[in-house]
């Protein structure tokens, strides 16, 4: 991953790294606050070996130096707990005062450094005075031989016990520092992994690893949308207007030696908006003058008739079965100029019916007329439905979902069309949040609030 991978990353799952910054930190200051304050005092013990001549001095300190780390582990050992606590008549027993004291030899020297913590700081000052005499007469009787007058060695406090004034636990500052580092770190770590084990398609960079077809427009995720769903309803500056334009402009340059007279408009799952993308492209053609059809080849669920406030009843199942002529059964939207054949009754077996050459001779024949016929069919994954569709037409065009439709998912519908030799002529991004908009954009309007009191206008005449 390098680094521009890695700001776009941050920049995608930043809540996931500031929710772990944030609990870090809080468990810090839980802690810190919740903590008993500690209070430290040390002691230094400074032990020295007999020596009776200048010769055996050298000797003496190798004999005391190999011996300080035991003389060291002897400061917490029971027998000299005990003593401390008949000395200070503690309420503890051995094992718990060995865990307020600990003692170590400090480097290089013949020196024991005695410390001990508590919540209150004459205790444990009291505490670390008492060890450390202890100590002291403990290692002289320990290192007297049988019968000798005197002990082989000697221990001296050279530092008395301290009185703590600051406690040196919890240190809030520094745990709160750690904790935040701590917390960044994980959320970076965290971050990383979802996005690498994210397999929802999020980026251009993740619809280039599925197919070498270009991304023909990238539509904003526009709330208004459910109120207001066609173009006619929207600025003609908004960033949903802007994103058709680009995608009926590119349409343009899909085959130079022969441009497209038809288009299937589909998605990989149910969902990723392929309906309002296929209404709004006829709509967009149909604003720059071109003669476009606009088909509603979804015979299992049809919505466009109600987007358009068009009547749905009559459609290409009423064409096919003889009960209306094609021309008939076409409508025009009057704001637009855009027609509409709907899909009319729903049959029993709607992909025996796409399958027919019937259909195929009526789309051909729509071609001949119109110049551009865009059918809306329904997703590639749950149904067979548009791969049909996708045979009898110059190509298709996949709407894929921001943030939720998979790349397996996308691979798998192209992986359909291509079984077919159908062509793919290129994906649309929809739904992008605005603040992955740059990925995809290279500029973004502010987007023009339409009248929410406006009414559709929309009125239908049989042609």
């Amino acid at each position: 991953m390098d680094l521009k991978q890695f700001v776009q990353v941050t920049r995608r799952r930043w809540l996931t790294i500031v929710a772990l910054l944030v609990v870090a930190l809080a468990a810090s200051a839980a802690y810190s606050f919740l903590s008993t304050p500690q209070y430290d005092s040390t002691s230094k013990v400074f032990i020295t070996a007999d020596s009776r001549t200048a010769s055996d001095s050298y000797v003496a300190s190798l004999f005391a130096a190999g011996r300080m780390q035991s003389y060291a582990d002897l400061a917490t050992s029971t027998d000299l707990m005990e003593l401390v606590i008949d000395d200070l008549g503690l309420n503890l027993n051995a094992a718990q005062l060995a865990s307020k004291i600990s003692a170590s030899v400090i480097p290089d020297t013949l020196r024991i450094s005695i410390s001990t913590t508590d919540p209150d700081p004459r205790v444990a000052q009291a505490i670390t005075r008492s060890t450390a005499d202890q100590l002291t007469d403990y290692l002289a009787d320990l290192e007297t031989p049988a019968g000798a007058a005197s002990s082989q060695i000697s221990a001296r406090v050279t530092d008395p016990a301290t009185l703590g004034t600051s406690p040196v636990s919890p240190r809030t500052k520094l745990n709160l520092a750690v904790a935040g580092l701590l917390g960044l770190i994980l959320g970076l770590a965290l971050a990383i992994a979802r996005d690498v084990l994210d397999r929802r398609i999020s980026s251009l960079d993740h619809v280039h690893e599925v197919t070498r077809s270009p991304v023909l427009s990238s539509i904003g995720f526009d709330p208004s949308v459910k109120r207001s769903p066609l173009l006619t309803d929207v600025g003609g500056f908004a960033p949903r207007t802007e994103a058709f334009r680009l995608l009926r402009t590119n349409l343009q340059f899909l085959d130079l030696d022969s441009q497209p007279r038809s288009l299937v408009i589909t998605s990989a799952v149910p969902g990723e908006g392929k309906t309002t993308t296929a209404t709004n492209l006829a709509v967009a053609l149909a604003q720059a003058g071109r003669r476009v059809l606009l088909v509603d080849g979804d015979l299992r669920r049809p919505r466009i008739a109600g987007l358009l406030g068009l009547d749905g009843a009559v459609g290409i199942t009423t064409v096919l079965i003889g009960s209306a002529d094609v021309a008939d059964a076409i409508q025009v939207h009057e704001p637009t100029g855009l027609h509409f054949l709907a899909s009319g009754a729903k049959p029993p077996n709607p992909t025996e019916i796409l399958q027919s050459r019937l259909t195929a001779d009526l789309i051909h024949g729509l071609q001949d007329t119109y110049d551009m016929v865009i059918i809306d069919a329904p997703p590639l994954l749950p149904v067979a439905d548009a791969a049909v569709l996708a045979t009898i037409t110059d190509g298709s065009i996949i709407v894929t979902r921001h943030g939720k439709t998979t790349r397996e998912q996308l691979r798998e519908a192209i992986t359909r069309l291509e079984q077919v030799n159908g062509r793919l002529f290129g994906i649309v991004m929809n739904m992008i949040p605005r603040r992955s908009a740059k990925s995809y954009y290279y500029y973004y309007y502010e987007e023009v609030t339409p009248n929410p009191g406006r009414k559709n206008p929309a009125k239908s005449r049989q042609r």
